[in-house]
């Protein structure tokens, strides 16, 4: 157990690194839409052959950017990117980092695309930022200190069943789809509705902002949702054991949402949400 000093020296600098995250997270969104603007012109990859996940070179030169001010100010902490791999993961303080989620959106011209940045303590998210320029939005929390977007204080919807309010789903070709039908018609049975805009981390941000009710996807990666679970547990959500077994390099099925319904969509998703 940490002495009362060294936790007094671990709030400092994790102060330092929460102001940090949103400075970045901001500068990194001003950087991708200057892509934006020219977003035609892009060369873009597809990720082993599947026609839907893309990257652009957009999403390659911001996380090089966000990469080199980690290196710059922070070079002992490890980092877990979408584009550039892991490193350093033996480190106390681990930053999870997503340039540009929702790079189809990016690509086709829809406002739903967002910077993500994360921090992981001692296995814990402590701390993250998301930027989203299109609607000069910054979501940003820390553990104990609350959850914003810009200076308002987030709050989770007060719904207490699935009709009050819409729930953000979300699917890949991943394993774990065959799920997603499910779902869907097990929530409209229940005279729910959903909506997908192809970005977990702002329908993370939704759910702490009470945009939405609950956000669901069948297989998602850390990267997308870091930095969202942070908001979510300070806006007063509730979520699952995301990051169990390799949950932080390989992705695990994935549920926020306001306390009131959280185990009627935990329900709903069935045994699939927790198994290893």
């Amino acid at each position: 157990m940490p002495s009362a000093s060294e936790l007094a020296d671990l709030d400092v600098t994790l102060t330092a690194r929460y102001d940090f995250a949103k400075c970045v997270a901001l500068a990194a969104a001003e950087r991708g839409m200057a892509y934006y603007a020219r977003r035609r012109s892009l060369i873009v990859e597809h990720k082993g052959g599947d026609m839907q996940d893309v990257v652009s070179i957009a999403d390659q030169d911001v996380e090089t950017f966000i990469r080199g001010e980690l290196a710059a100010h922070f070079p002992e902490d490890g980092i877990v990117g979408e584009e550039g791999g892991s490193g350093g993961l033996q480190a106390r303080c681990i930053w999870v980092i997503d340039p540009i989620d929702g790079t189809a959106c990016f690509l086709n011209g829809l406002h739903n695309w967002c910077v993500s940045i994360g921090l992981l303590v001692d296995g814990e998210p402590l701390l993250g930022a998301i930027a989203d320029p299109n609607h000069d939005e910054l979501f940003h929390g820390f553990i104990g200190h609350g959850a914003f977007v810009n200076d308002t204080p987030l709050k989770a919807h007060d719904a207490v069943h699935v009709r009050e309010g819409l729930v953000g789903v979300g699917t890949t070709h991943r394993a774990g789809k065959e799920h997603f039908l499910p779902f869907l018609s097990g929530l409209l049975d229940e005279g729910g509705m959903f909506v997908r805009n192809g970005s977990g981390a702002l329908m993370t941000a939704y759910v702490a902002a009470g945009r939405l009710i609950g956000y669901y996807e069948t297989h998602l990666k850390s990267w997308d949702c870091l930095a969202g679970l942070v908001l979510v547990r300070e806006a007063g959500g509730r979520q699952n054991d995301f990051l169990r077994g390799d949950g932080l390099l390989g992705g695990n099925p994935y549920l926020v949402a306001a306390p009131g319904v959280y185990a009627q969509l935990a329900a709903l998703v069935g045994p699939s949400l927790d198994a290893e």
